[in-house]
């Protein structure tokens, strides 16, 4: 029996309560008692249930224990087993008899607010309207509860509430344990409302901070919840009224008179009246604004009119927002995103930030876990504004619409003079380059020099000295990703590509020319390394008990375990030649602290099976030769057709020296980077090394904890000793709450995510609109893959995913078709989508959302578009 607890212990007023007080009324109850705090703001009379008495309950809950460890032990997705193990614990938790004392604590207040009035029951979690988690909508509100009896009954449900089908998956979900989530349950005066519903203080569509949106009904705001009626909509901005939409409402819900709640057919005449003036929306939103001041972040807030005043019955943080770049000068900026330029739109944690912006001479702001570049001067400026727009627009179409749309609004960029405002994002055009493999040859061999000497100087280097010896080898990195001679090249490739597709297109009517050109084209370390695991899996494939083996592998030890085997000798000693080589790389490969193939070398078990499955031996060495082929082949035919044309020999010449330079330069396009990722995964070794020293010595509790911390914190904890537990902990929790964001493409200092478009009408209707970055059309089987460790592919299918970087290579190998949701003309899934031979179209906005797994879909990626076909 649980031992029982002064009755103040049980109920606290709504007065008593303050934000700090989450453990113990709630995230609801702790919102509502700090917002009757709040000067000029109305919250209906009521108290708090708190958590000491749901704590009580469940003591008394049978065999609760066994309940909740089988619950923990669950799939989120596996709904038929959450369903009868939730619906058990809700029964039992409401079978439970409410001891005297404590049903004389609950029901105590009512005599002192007005015992046979009705009341709103609302359910309040520990873990809801969280700054990092709303949980919104997952337990339970009761309207119009009249009498002691029917308050310890709801409350007795709202305590069961906490074990709905849909809070246990969120919590599952979210990774929050249901032992450690306890109920407390706010019981509020009932307000029988003449208009009710919502107010978000920032745009529920855009996010713009500096739009508030209202949403209003007749009648109590049940009626809008559970979408039984349209809701008038009111955008306020700025003490305005900027745009109003009056739906038409056939009912309302209103408070039953024996309790409960009921419908009520509106009147005829009633129907499309505003549910609020124009002045009464802009006083709410002016409401709004005093609450979200209070709490420091936009609102979700539900509220009521009643007798032409209006009272707030609950606010929480809106989660869904992305965050607004910490710049405070009282301007406008417009930022763009560095993640839809590198392909990696996840969030990033401190440590990956601070060394990429360590790496890059750009000037970035972080927002939600992302990197943004701050382009508000370049666009202000009549000179730099086209350079900025062409730049970008080549890069991503949707990136330069974005931007075309704020500055045609004409007032939210600033009009500079062209003095002083710098060039477009890529610099002036650099000198020309000859069009000889030998500087490509130098600049590969000056890099793996670099590195091998950074491998060996780092092995002695720890604490301070350790982070002084990165430092300065960053600058040895800027120097090799930014050298003139690397800018060359990889700005040749560029103008030779554009020049063949737009010459080409010109004197032929050939589209995208140069994708075909671009197959198997030598140096590519990127290419060659989905080609190498195709080597790997010729080596496995003929040993069947490795390939058992490996079918069962859930463990990173599998390397250990493999010499135990007929042939796993010679299986470990292909596949740990492959991570010497490739082993630095992963997916988000840009954030040092993504564990990496050799890290976690299961990563690549899945694509290397599909290889083994779908392709015979000597596969790779095949594809590359026919890619080879056919780019020849191109090239014969489109110089014989160019002699056939008026002045066709300098024609055909031209395209021959462009055809020579692109096929010269494209291979080193991606190693750049590659080299970048190698150095990084020395630092992270040489880091990890001193992190396991800082957890012997008790300052650090554990090794990734660096990861939350930014390199020059990392390199004081080093210093001092010290670290700051408490910091750590939130960034983990800010993180967590980063990774379910979508960060826009374009972002402004008002925090709309500002969304391009294609605007073509040279797409069949129904098609999915993007870029097209790789030449062909394609038809076959969609697989809609999230996590490159899940991808189950077979030979044919066509991939469908958000973002591709060089991690991806080894399934292109498989795949006849790409489809993504971020992507450029010049980025990585593109280029080697064009030097495999794959038809790709990219930034096609939510593809996977839009394509089903298992789908037919058909791909043009010579025109840009990707037609559902079933």
């Amino acid at each position: 029996m649980a031992r029982s607890l002064p009755p103040d212990c049980y109920v606290l007023g709504l007065q008593e309560i303050d934000q700090t007080q989450v453990a113990l009324v709630g995230g609801k109850g702790a919102q509502l008692g700090e917002l009757s705090r709040v000067e000029g703001i109305h919250v209906p009379a009521g108290y708090c249930v708190t958590t000491d008495a749901f704590r009580r309950i469940m003591a008394e809950v049978p065999s609760i224990d066994d309940l909740l460890d089988q619950l923990s032990r669950l799939n989120p997705d596996d709904r038929d087993a959450i369903r009868p193990l939730s619906a058990e614990i809700r029964s039992s938790v409401e079978r439970v008899h409410i001891p005297d004392d404590l049903a004389a604590a609950i029901t105590r207040p009512l005599a002192r607010l007005e015992e046979e009035a009705a009341y709103a029951m609302r359910s309040s979690a520990t873990a809801e309207d969280l700054p990092t988690a709303s949980f919104a909508g997952q337990q339970d509100t009761y309207l119009n509860i009249v009498g002691p009896a029917a308050v310890l009954r709801h409350i007795r449900r709202c305590w069961a509430s906490l074990f709905t089908d849909r809070a246990v998956t969120y919590r599952l979900r979210n990774g929050f344990d249901h032992r450690k989530v306890r109920m407390a349950v706010v019981v509020q005066q009932m307000v029988s409302s003449d208009a009710a519903g919502t107010l978000f203080t920032a745009d529920a569509v855009t996010s713009n901070r500096k739009v508030a949106t209202v949403e209003a009904g007749f009648g109590l705001g049940e009626a809008l919840v559970s979408g039984l009626v349209n809701a008038d909509v009111y955008q306020v901005r700025d003490g305005e009224i900027v745009e109003k939409r009056v739906a038409t409402k056939q009912l309302a819900i209103e408070a039953s008179p024996g309790g409960g709640t009921q419908e009520r057919a509106i009147e005829l005449e009633l129907q499309e009246q505003p549910a609020l003036t124009d002045a009464q929306a802009v006083q709410l939103a002016q409401l709004g604004r005093r609450i979200e001041a209070h709490f420091g972040r936009p609102q979700d807030i539900e509220w009521c009119l009643a007798g032409g005043g209006f009272q707030i019955v609950q606010s929480r943080p809106i989660t869904t927002l992305f965050p607004v770049p910490e710049v405070d000068d009282g301007e406008n900026h417009v930022y763009v995103s560095v993640g839809h330029q590198q392909m990696m739109t996840d969030a990033m944690k401190p440590l990956g930030l601070s060394v990429w912006l360590l790496t890059t001479p750009a000037p970035m702001v972080e927002a939600g876990g992302r990197l943004f570049v701050d382009v508000t001067r370049g666009l202000a400026a009549p000179a730099s504004r086209d350079g900025y727009l062409d730049a970008l627009g080549k890069s991503d179409p949707l990136i330069r619409d974005a931007l075309q749309t704020v500055l045609d609004r004409g007032d939210f960029v600033p009009s500079l003079p062209d003095e002083g405002t710098g060039g477009p994002p890529a610099g002036g055009a650099p000198a020309p380059i000859e069009t000889d493999p030998a500087i490509v040859a130098e600049l590969i061999a000056r890099s793996q020099e670099s590195i091998a000497a950074v491998k060996r100087d780092i092995r002695t280097r720890s604490g301070s000295e350790l982070f002084d010896f990165i430092l300065e080898d960053l600058q040895e990195v800027k120097r090799l990703l930014f050298d003139p001679r690397s800018h060359q090249v990889i700005t040749a490739v560029m103008d030779a590509t554009w020049w063949l597709n737009e010459q080409l297109q010109a004197w032929l009517g050939e589209k995208n020319a140069a994708d075909t050109l671009t197959q198997s084209a030598p140096g590519n370390v990127t290419s060659e390394m989905g080609l190498a695991l195709l080597d790997v899996a010729d080596v496995i494939r003929p040993r069947p008990a490795v390939v058992a083996f490996l079918r069962t592998v859930e463990d990173d030890g599998f390397l250990d375990e493999l010499p135990r085997l007929a042939g796993g000798r010679e299986a470990r000693d292909a596949i740990l030649a492959y991570l010497d080589k490739y082993g630095m790389r992963c997916v988000g490969e840009i954030d040092i602290t993504r564990p990496r193939w050799s890290e976690r070398p299961t990563a690549l078990v899945p694509v290397l099976l599909g290889n083994i499955d779908n392709f015979e031996p000597g596969a790779g060495e095949r594809r590359f030769a026919q890619g080879r082929q056919e780019a020849w082949k191109k090239e014969q035919e489109v110089l014989e057709r160019l002699r056939a044309l008026p002045d066709g020999e300098r024609k055909a010449e031209e395209t021959k020296r462009m055809i020579d330079r692109l096929r010269t330069f494209i291979g080193y396009r991606e190693y750049p980077k590659y080299s970048m990722i190698s150095r990084y995964f020395v630092y992270k070794q040489a880091l990890l090394e001193e992190a396991e020293r800082l957890v012997r010595d008790g300052v650090l509790r554990e090794r990734e904890d660096i990861y939350y911390l930014t390199f020059q914190e990392l390199h004081d904890a080093a210093r001092t000793r010290q670290v700051d537990d408490e910091l750590i902990r939130l960034r983990r929790e800010a993180f967590r709450a980063y990774q379910a964001l979508t960060p826009p493409r374009v972002l402004t200092s008002d925090g709309e995510a500002v969304a391009g478009a294609y605007r073509r009408e040279d797409v069949p209707a129904g098609a999915l609109v993007g870029l097209p970055v790789s030449n062909g059309n394609v038809e076959g089987r969609a697989r809609v893959v999230l996590d490159m460790t899940e991808a189950d592919l077979e030979a044919g299918d066509i991939l469908v995913t958000t973002y591709t970087d060089p991690s991806w290579s080894p399934l292109f190998v498989t795949i006849k078709g790409l489809v993504t949701e971020v992507g450029g003309q010049m980025t990585h899934g593109a280029v080697i989508a064009r030097e495999y031979g794959l038809p790709a179209v990219v930034g096609v906005e939510r593809a996977t959302r839009l394509i089903r797994d298992g789908q037919r879909i058909r791909v043009n990626g010579t025109n840009g578009y990707v037609e559902i076909r079933s």
